[in-house]
């Protein structure tokens, strides 16, 4: 049987931006409800290492970092629902009691004086089994998170666009050599990231070429190369040894039910007024990768979870639902 449940904060998603705007509303008496959507934890739940969050001395593992941000949620008042929003009618505002109305995969209603959308983006793959096979393992589609690890090593940035020759050009700053694969023989880049990349003398580019598939060796398994195909001449195949695999052909948003309901880009991004989490609808809050497509890193996304926790309290209050 469906249940409805009824909130001063309703936060949709649960990677850090959702937890951390769970923790605040919490601890602010507003008795958030969090529906963490198909992948609690989000991207951290597959990454290996996390050396770049602030508070730890040694690396941590993503999915233990996200239990922790669970746990801390739910002991200081956080409900969770293990569910996915799949409606959300908010473009016509709260109803007479204030409140917005959501539905989840499950039939349960939410109703909500607040709504944090939290649900993040989604890294483009290749397609590959053995992009699958090695992930956290030499293939990763974050080079400032994972960078470090190649110090000294070669790799691999696998992309033609903005992204691809941002992050090759960050990988100059750890690895020796970044190869960086692209299927045509020109770049998209701006050109004024092409001209860094190609005086960079610790980047070569592999022009017409695209990955058929990522070679790993040992116990446990890592990546040691790549076999590379012709985009021209798809007889012609090479092999190139790299000791990482970046792959940087851009990203998806996860905007789902809310991207015909609050402003979004051309990209499907939530839109928030610069400086702040609050979307086009008052009430209605983004935080996290949904709405930041340059930096999206996890420390980012939690900080944006307390703004938009923060903005939604004083929303509350100047609507005079909580004092």
């Amino acid at each position: 049987m469906a249940e409805t449940y009824r909130t001063d904060m309703l936060i949709v998603g649960a990677g850090p931006a959702g937890y951390t705007a769970a923790i605040y509303a919490a601890r602010a008496g507003m008795q958030p409800v969090l529906v963490t959507g198909m992948q609690p934890g989000g991207q951290l739940t597959i990454t290996d290492e996390i050396e770049n969050f602030p508070g730890f001395a040694s690396p941590v593992q993503g999915p233990w970092l996200m239990e922790q941000m669970r746990e801390q949620a739910e002991h200081v008042g956080t409900k969770l629902v293990y569910d996915l929003i799949t409606e959300a009618h908010l473009k016509q505002g709260p109803d007479a009691e204030g409140y917005f109305h959501l539905t989840g995969d499950s039939g349960d209603s939410f109703q909500a004086r607040t709504v944090v959308i939290a649900t993040g983006a989604q890294a483009r793959w290749l397609g590959l089994d053995s992009e699958k096979r090695y992930q956290g393992a030499g293939v990763s589609a974050c080079a400032t998170c994972d960078g470090f690890f190649y110090r000294g090593k070669e790799v691999a940035v696998i992309g033609g666009g903005n992204t691809a020759v941002e992050e090759a050009l960050y990988l100059t700053h750890h690895a020796t050599t970044v190869h960086l694969i692209h299927r045509r023989d020109s770049l998209k880049a701006e050109r004024i990231l092409q001209k860094r990349l190609h005086n960079n003398p610790r980047i070569r580019i592999h022009w017409n070429r695209a990955v058929r598939e990522i070679i790993g060796e040992g116990s446990p398994a890592v990546v040691t190369a790549l076999e590379l195909t012709d985009t021209q001449d798809p007889t012609k195949t090479e092999r190139l040894a790299v000791d990482g695999v970046f792959v940087a052909i851009g990203h998806s948003p996860s905007t789902g039910p809310f991207r015909d309901q609050v402003e979004c880009d051309a990209e499907g991004y939530i839109m928030t007024r610069p400086g702040t989490a609050t979307t086009s609808i008052p009430g209605i809050f983004a935080a996290g990768d949904i709405q930041d497509k340059v930096y999206r890193q996890a420390v980012t996304a939690a900080g944006t979870g307390c703004m938009a926790a923060l903005e939604a309290e004083h929303y509350l209050t100047e609507a005079g639902h909580i004092s």
